[in-house]
């Protein structure tokens, strides 16, 4: 299923408690997130690109298709927008099967080329045993799961997810972020994805998008927005890189995977993955080290060629960030002042990162 549909919007509404003033072009496939603090107007934007808030103002395009511009006075609402909403509870009619949710899901469609078939749908979400059960006898992941295949069986041109994951438990979770890992390269659409949890955008969103009171601080691809000293991701306890990665051998004699990125090759705990497998790895800035040369006698095994592009005070007096291209990818470390000082750290020195811990996404 593929439209290759940039979505396109530059919208503003006023509240009582918030003002949005937003506007971006998001990838025509894909996860895009939309992330900042609470109150910073993620849900509303959602919600008014899908057509359910009143009195917003703007433009709103996918691919060719207008679906709202207040200047020729053109809104579409929102049953005549190709679009599939997952809500942070699942709401699911409680009078019908799982089956009959989802057989309503394939009436909703607007396109009768129905390129997700019923039982991809139930295949990719993992929701076979559960046809003829009705929603009360499911737990909320599996609830969960069942609103998403019933999302997908709308054959939307977008799909917008509001924090799906926050009623739901952690092994529910794990569970479903399994499943939404591999929904891109099934669907080829753009969906846009609401979350408080950074870890939940380091595994899924290729393209970020960051709010702060209404408004977009900064829109790009994830570890680009990620890694950027200018921004408060980049300062707050989670700062880190996300990069994806691919593997490339197996050492069972020293239980350990080997894996090749943009910046060159990094040594794990065995994975259970295959040879060429893409995987996803983040790197916390505090798990990476700077040294003037190459260590000879230290137990941290990954040591990459960097170049330091920027340095930064961090919200802690004592720390620093420090900006790292390697090949191609680009790395945070979060140092002492101490140790900036001791080595004289400066934009275009050529360092060595040590990486401490990986984490695979």
């Amino acid at each position: 299923m593929s439209h290759d549909s940039a979505l396109h919007f530059d919208l503003a509404l006023d509240l009582p408690q918030l003002s949005i003033q937003a506007a971006a072009t998001l990838p025509p496939r894909g996860v895009t997130a939309l992330f900042g603090p609470s109150g910073a107007g993620k849900t509303t934007l959602l919600r008014m690109i899908a057509g359910l808030e009143s009195g917003g103002r703007g433009q709103i395009r996918l691919g060719d298709t207008t679906w709202q511009d207040t200047h020729t006075t053109r809104r579409l609402p929102t049953h005549r927008r190709e679009l599939a909403y997952v809500f942070q509870e699942a709401s699911l009619f409680t009078h019908l099967t799982v089956r009959d949710n989802l057989a309503f899901g394939l009436k909703r469609a607007r396109s009768t080329d129905h390129t997700i078939r019923f039982d991809d749908a139930v295949a990719w979400l993992g929701v076979g045993h559960l046809l003829d059960r009705r929603p009360e006898r499911l737990s909320g992941g599996e609830r969960q799961r069942v609103a998403i295949a019933r999302a997908l069986l709308a054959q939307p041109r977008l799909l917008l997810m509001d924090e799906p994951l926050s009623a739901v438990d952690a092994d529910g979770r794990d569970a479903i972020l399994d499943t939404l890992e591999q929904l891109p390269g099934r669907l080829g659409i753009p969906i846009i994805y609401v979350s408080h949890s950074i870890e939940e955008i380091a595994r899924l969103a290729d393209h970020l998008v960051l709010l702060s009171a209404g408004r977009v601080l900064a829109a790009g691809p994830t570890n680009e927005i990620l890694t950027r000293c200018d921004l408060p991701l980049a300062h707050g306890a989670h700062a880190g890189a996300v990069l994806q990665a691919r593997v490339v051998a197996h050492h069972p004699d020293e239980h350990l995977s080997r894996l090749a990125f943009d910046g060159g090759q990094l040594l794990l705990s065995t994975l259970d993955r295959s040879v060429d497998s893409a995987v996803r790895l983040r790197i916390a800035a505090r798990d990476v080290a700077i040294a003037l040369s190459e260590p000879a006698d230290s137990s941290v095994i990954n040591h990459l060629q960097a170049i330091i592009v920027d340095l930064a005070d961090d919200p802690n007096p004592a720390h620093c960030l420090v900006r790292l291209q390697v090949g191609e990818a680009v790395l945070l470390a979060r140092i002492t002042q101490h140790s900036r000082r001791r080595l004289a750290l400066k934009p275009g020195m050529a360092v060595w990162a040590l990486v401490k811990g990986v984490a695979v996404r």
